[in-house]
């Protein structure tokens, strides 16, 4: 896989903080969530935002 170049790197960057805000806001959510229904679809879209941040982050280790 070809190198990332520099604004190719700035876009990976930004979206892994965006994932990462996605991640704690919805954790927080469910945390707060009486519905259990409610709760377990926050939990689950949590997890899928931190699944794909750990994968966007393994742009950033590629040689």
């Amino acid at each position: 896989m070809p190198k990332l170049n520099e604004v190719e790197l700035q876009h990976v960057r930004h979206l892994i903080g965006e994932h990462d805000m996605s991640y704690q806001k919805l954790s927080s959510y469910a945390q707060d969530c009486m519905d259990p229904q409610i709760k377990q679809m926050f939990e689950k879209s949590a997890q899928d935002a931190l699944t794909t941040k750990q994968k966007l982050m393994g742009f950033l280790t590629m040689d």
